[in-house]
């Protein structure tokens, strides 16, 4: 297991490394032009491998996305533009054959110490293959406690790694207010640093978010509502679109891995 493991993350930054390299784009419908960037944007990092031989054996698939407001679905126009309900689109856009349910479980205003609370009832519970936590938000928003948080987070992910479930955290998104605060860089370090000891999934959507302003010509309209903090109905689905690349690239080089 160990040796497949490592030669699934060897072919990933392979890759990563190729898809940065050539004019390859995450795959976007008509109409949204803008919404499209190098598929190792959205690198997850890590295989998933509970996810990988869910789909590889037609099992039905639960995924339990968790966090605060950006994952309930805060300035959306109705719940199915929240990027669950897109996420759900999207994976099942890209695995035809595959039964997946995505389940929204944010609660808007939650900090990371509330949201691991409920780790147990809202995640585990459901007895999910894939938890995507977003995390971070409200206490950089909030200047609050980033030691509190990131115990927090730590706890969590150990107690859902420890249940054989695959983990991806979501990190904080490019928005107005949120530039405005100084605790954005120490806080990504801190997600980063979580992710990558705990061998888990990482979704950058700060990084996402900000290339697709800084190089497709996308404004901050086009992604945050009028409040500066929160996604549109563009933002979220833009984000769902990347996410599901990556949870695709992670699940084909998961499965070419194994059958090295």
């Amino acid at each position: 297991m160990r040796s497949a493991l490592s030669s699934a993350v060897r072919i990933l930054s392979l890759i990563t490394a190729l898809t940065l390299s050539v004019p390859a784009f995450a795959a976007e419908p008509a109409g949204s032009p803008s919404c499209q960037l190098p598929r190792g944007v959205s690198a997850l990092s890590v295989p998933l491998p509970q996810l990988s031989q869910r789909i590889a054996t037609g099992a039905p698939i639960r995924i339990v996305a968790i966090g605060s407001s950006s994952t309930a679905g805060a300035g959306a126009s109705s719940p199915d533009k929240a990027y669950p309900a897109r996420l759900d689109h999207y994976l099942s856009e890209r695995f035809r054959n595959a039964d997946i349910a995505v389940l929204n479980r944010g609660i808007n205003g939650e900090t990371d110490d509330q949201t691991e609370k409920r780790i147990e009832a809202d995640a585990l519970g459901t007895k999910p293959d894939l938890v995507i936590w977003q995390i971070g938000a409200n206490t950089v928003l909030r200047d609050g406690d980033q030691g509190l948080s990131e115990r927090s987070v730590r706890r969590g992910v150990a107690r859902l790694r420890a249940a054989g479930v695959d983990v991806v955290l979501m990190d904080l998104q490019y928005a107005p207010k949120m530039l405005e605060k100084t605790g954005v860089a120490p806080m990504l370090t801190r997600i980063a640093a979580i992710a990558s000891d705990n061998h888990v999934g990482l979704f950058h959507r700060f990084d996402v978010m900000r290339s697709l302003v800084e190089t497709r010509g996308m404004t901050m309209a086009d992604l945050i509502g009028p409040d500066g903090v929160h996604q549109n109905d563009g933002g979220y689905d833009c984000v769902a679109r990347m996410l599901a690349a990556g949870i695709e690239d992670a699940v084909s080089v998961h499965n070419s891995g194994l059958q090295r």
